[in-house]
């Protein structure tokens, strides 16, 4: 995945966890390293196997253009690499480009605190949202029982169409209880807000009646400005910006 990600263009972040238990890769055997060899583990071992990924390099390019082009998926495609990975040499060289991209990234996550607090605070983002999600999802446990790719589709997709309507509903109640409190004189702070979900559930009962005879009644415009300045929350931290092209 390290490799295909970063071949696509693109970095993969993932919030690393029991990193002491991965293995840093050596670009060589006679590399080592003052304070951080242990890492590596034995001296003269892990090491990336450059002339596999260079005789593979123009397949692993083919496959990735491949999947940047929708002409196979990336899920068929990881089933066919798997199929007898050992006698695979593309595979096997999927994997020591893999290495490599990890080691770095894992380099990166370890020296960098900024980048770990970044990492962190969007993957809770991507968590919570799919647990609210799946929350939403509740009819038949969130199974979906049918086979065929299209329905299974169609249950995907409307389930996220419902979840981002509650929380563009959430969203907008915020922003009115957050207008009625500046109107009343109090002090709303970004910093307060920025600590509110949109995910909220508590006043959301899943089990009620639904009424489809105002699916075409026309809603009022509802109010998008917010006497709140955020400035400062973006300010903080710098680094952040361009974070977005990384996933």
């Amino acid at each position: 995945m390290f490799a295909l990600a970063h071949l696509l263009g693109f970095d993969l972040m993932p919030r690393i966890r029991n990193w002491k238990g991965l293995t840093f890769c050596r670009p060589s055997k006679q590399a080592e390293y003052v304070h951080i060899d242990a890492l590596f583990g034995e001296s003269g071992k892990n090491v990336i196997d450059w002339e596999l990924v260079e005789s593979q390099f123009r397949h692993l390019m083919r496959v990735a253009v491949s999947v940047r082009e929708g002409a196979i998926s990336s899920s068929t495609l990881l089933k066919r690499l798997r199929s007898g990975s050992r006698k695979n040499a593309t595979y096997t060289a999927f994997r020591e480009v893999g290495r490599v991209i990890r080691t770095v990234q894992l380099l990166r996550y370890l020296s960098d605190a900024p980048l770990r607090r970044r990492v962190t605070a969007a993957t809770n983002k991507v968590e919570s949202f799919n647990r609210f999600s799946q929350w939403l999802g509740f009819g038949n446990r969130g199974v979906i029982a049918d086979n065929d790719p299209a329905e299974q589709e169609k249950t995907m997709k409307f389930n996220a169409l419902l979840t981002n309507a509650v929380i563009f509903h959430n969203a907008l109640d915020i922003a009115e209880i957050a207008r009625q409190l500046l109107e009343e004189g109090w002090e709303v702070a970004p910093e307060g807000l920025a600590h509110i979900s949109p995910y909220l559930t508590e006043h959301i009962n899943r089990f009620g009646e639904y009424s489809t005879h105002e699916l075409g009644i026309q809603p009022e415009a509802y109010e998008t400005t917010l006497d709140v300045d955020f400035t400062p929350l973006r300010e903080q931290d710098p680094a952040a910006a361009g974070f977005g092209q990384a996933t």
